[in-house]
């Protein structure tokens, strides 16, 4: 009886072994990434399974990915480990978690500490050497005591690497847009919907220093917008400090903080050909400008001997200048070698001192000529002011350069791609002193002179403004005209911390101020012009002689 059974358990093993061996050939590849496979499945090996879609999934495209099904899957858990998961703890490579159940009659907030190789654990008021922390306020579990007297809380700290999963249409990783260190923070009381709290639960982001044109945003997944979900700042707030951001939110979900390039690549290059266009174009008013002063010069006597037109011509000449030096630098890079590219650097740093300056002395000529007093006497006036506009930038330049600040510039990303390249400072200390500081200092004293001119315009009398009643239109289009041979329009460069769009318009209205100067001569000095301007109080000012012998 031994024998025959014996033959029997080898033949069952034999046909087993074919069974299993038949489908093998024909087995369909398993589609982990299409998020069907364990779409309910969380043990160790469902969750390790899934998470390799954290690298898998990319903009390559080369794994089948449903991310709507995945970033689900991923949502769930939490649910899953508030209601039906028996842990209380989970300890993975690319997942920490906490879970506890709460009491809803609590005296205090709590606080809990969410170390990135750690599970996340709870911790005390006092404890403040935590960089990276969650308070959820008391409140939060007071506004449940009529439905439960505990809860169970879920605080997960999940790795989503760097491909596609949890980036949503919001970022672009092309320019450097990413999720900080790729980590989100998800808190769930299950099924509970926890929205709109009365006080807004705390989250503290640790991270480095982040560059000056990079944005951080405190946001949240939002599972209704978009196909598959996005990112939203819809009931937080972003609280930004040097090495920490605290994000303040009402409501319960998974959590991250953005890191995003206030100029990606896109921009940069739009910008760039926005001032390329305007500096094009300004150039070309410039040499208008220039080519009808020559003019006027030959054919009118009394050119040779007035002041502002040469001070105008100047600041023309030092535009067009710093517009064609702009075109050389942005237009080559950083080709050629470092001698060279340290010569670009200095020549566009002294052409763009020179504007300045020469803006400068626009505003000493207009205070001299209408604020202070009328025939100032003053020997080679314009000689004086020449040595000024061209020699004080030369004497900066030269100081700058011996500290050896010129080199080869480049602004990048948090991931290290170079948005844009050219040939200015190597060192930030020389840049923030003699371009920063040099124009703010100009900047404050034009705007205050251009200010008391506007308070001259509107307030003196229509005998001293001009003969015939000026309209208050025809005096703000005097001011405005005023303001760009001072360089008001440069002052737009306090505002572009504030967006895109501010950048943008600084670009375009500092590239196009040649073309202001330009219309500002022509209305003075064409002769076309000369009736309709000698009653212009502001014409009549401008052309005021201040008595130079040279």
């Amino acid at each position: 009886m031994a024998m025959p059974r014996a033959l029997g358990v080898l033949l069952l093993l034999h046909l087993a072994s074919g069974k299993r061996n038949v489908p093998a050939a024909i087995e369909k590849p398993r589609k982990v990434c299409e998020g069907l496979d364990h779409a309910n499945q969380y043990d160790n090996f469902g969750l390790e399974d899934m998470a390799k879609c954290f690298a898998k999934c990319t903009q390559s495209g080369n794994e089948s990915c449903n991310l709507g099904n995945l970033q689900r899957y991923w949502l769930n858990y939490e649910v899953h480990l508030v209601e039906t998961s028996p842990k209380d703890t989970v300890n993975m490579s690319f997942l920490k978690a906490l879970v506890l159940n709460i009491s809803t009659n609590i005296s205090k907030d709590l606080h809990f500490s969410l170390a990135a190789s750690q599970i996340p654990r709870q911790a005390t008021e006092d404890e403040h050497q935590h960089p990276d922390r969650v308070r959820l306020p008391r409140s939060l579990f007071e506004s449940l005591q009529g439905s439960k007297p505990t809860v169970r809380l879920a605080i997960t700290i999940l790795d989503i690497g760097p491909g596609t999963l949890f980036k949503g249409p919001q970022l672009s990783t092309a320019d450097g847009s990413s999720v900080l260190n790729n980590r989100l923070v998800g808190l769930s009381l299950g099924r509970i919907p926890v929205t709109q709290l009365a006080e807004p639960l705390e989250i503290t982001f640790s991270h480095q220093h982040q560059p000056p044109n990079m944005t951080l945003s405190c946001v949240f997944w939002d599972v209704n917008k978009g196909s598959s979900g996005d990112w939203s700042s819809k009931g937080c707030s972003t609280n930004l400090g040097v090495n920490r951001t605290v994000c303040r939110c009402d409501h319960l979900t998974f959590f991250a903080l953005l890191l995003k390039p206030i100029l990606d690549k896109v921009t940069v290059r739009a910008l760039t050909r926005i001032s390329q266009a305007g500096c094009g174009t300004s150039m070309i008013f410039l040499a208008f400008s220039i080519v009808l002063y020559a003019v006027l010069r030959f054919s009118w006597q009394r050119f040779k001997s007035e002041d502002a037109p040469k001070i105008h011509v100047a600041l023309s000449i030092s535009l067009f200048l710093l517009n064609l030096a702009f075109f050389i630098n942005v237009g080559h890079g950083l080709m050629g070698s470092d001698a060279a590219c340290w010569v670009r650097g200095a020549i566009f740093h002294y052409f763009l001192l020179c504007a300045f300056t020469w803006m400068a002395l626009e505003a000493f000529h207009l205070y001299l000529l209408i604020i202070k007093v009328f025939n100032t006497y003053f020997g080679h006036y314009f000689l004086k002011l020449s040595l000024v506009g061209w020699g004080l930038p030369a004497l900066i330049v030269i100081g700058t350069g011996s500290a050896n600040s010129y080199g080869r510039y480049a602004i990048l990303n948090k991931e290290n791609i170079t948005v844009l390249e050219l040939c200015w400072f190597r060192k930030e200390t020389a840049l923030y002193v003699t371009v920063h500081g040099y124009f703010l200092f100009i900047f404050l004293v034009s705007a205050v002179v251009l200010a008391l001119l506007a308070w001259k315009i509107f307030t003196l009398p229509s005998g001293v403004v001009g003969k015939e009643r000026r309209t208050n239109w025809k005096r703000v289009l005097t001011v405005l005209g005023l303001s760009s041979l001072v360089g008001m329009t440069w002052g737009l460069a306090i505002f572009t911390p504030l967006g895109v769009s501010t950048i943008y318009i600084f670009a375009l209205f500092t590239s196009l101020q040649g073309v202001f100067i330009f219309c500002w001569f022509v209305v003075l000095y064409l002769p076309s012009w000369s009736t309709m301007t000698s009653s212009s109080g502001t014409a009549r000012n401008d052309q005021a002689p201040i008595v130079s012998q040279e």
